[in-house]
């Protein structure tokens, strides 16, 4: 490598989700929840921009053969992860469970003191995805959204 950088550098870069339905996923996370995209409702797969990694859809099936062609296509129960999204503010803790629920997700823990000392829900996706919607006085954000405080640190400074 031509400079200091690690070949596998430690940040992630996408996350993708296996859906059901192209469709209703694009409207749930674009229409829905105001993610940016350029995916059109029909669109095969889509990406949608964050402040941090990317956030991309593609159907369930075909992410799975991609995977692996043995990989099971089924959607049991928890799939042993959860996708956050951190508030600047408590109050705005609500107001993102409640949007999510307009869209069409459906809460599973509405919003309650945690026992790591901030202010938590959870909401599903309409494919069962969990989002955890979080607030902590401990956290702050630096000009493009990037989460720092307490066990997070600080921002690098270069």
């Amino acid at each position: 490598m031509p400079d200091d950088r690690p070949l596998f550098e430690p940040r992630i870069s996408i996350i993708t989700l296996g859906v059901a339905d192209m469709r209703r996923s694009i409207r749930f996370y674009r229409d829905g929840l105001g993610f940016a995209t350029a995916a059109r409702d029909d669109a095969a797969w889509a990406i949608f921009k964050t402040a941090g990694v990317r956030l991309a859809l593609y159907p369930r099936d075909v992410l799975a053969r991609d995977v692996a062609p043995s990989a099971d296509r089924g959607h049991h129960g928890f799939g042993g992860i959860t996708l956050a999204h951190n508030a600047r503010t408590r109050e705005a803790v609500d107001e993102i469970l409640q949007l999510a629920a307009r869209a069409g997700g459906r809460i599973l823990k509405p919003a309650t003191d945690s026992d790591w000392g901030g202010y938590s829900g959870y909401f599903a996706d309409p494919d069962g995805y969990p989002w955890e919607v979080a607030w902590s006085a401990d956290w702050s954000f630096d000009d493009d959204g990037q989460l720092w405080g307490g066990a997070l640190g600080q921002p690098l400074r270069n």
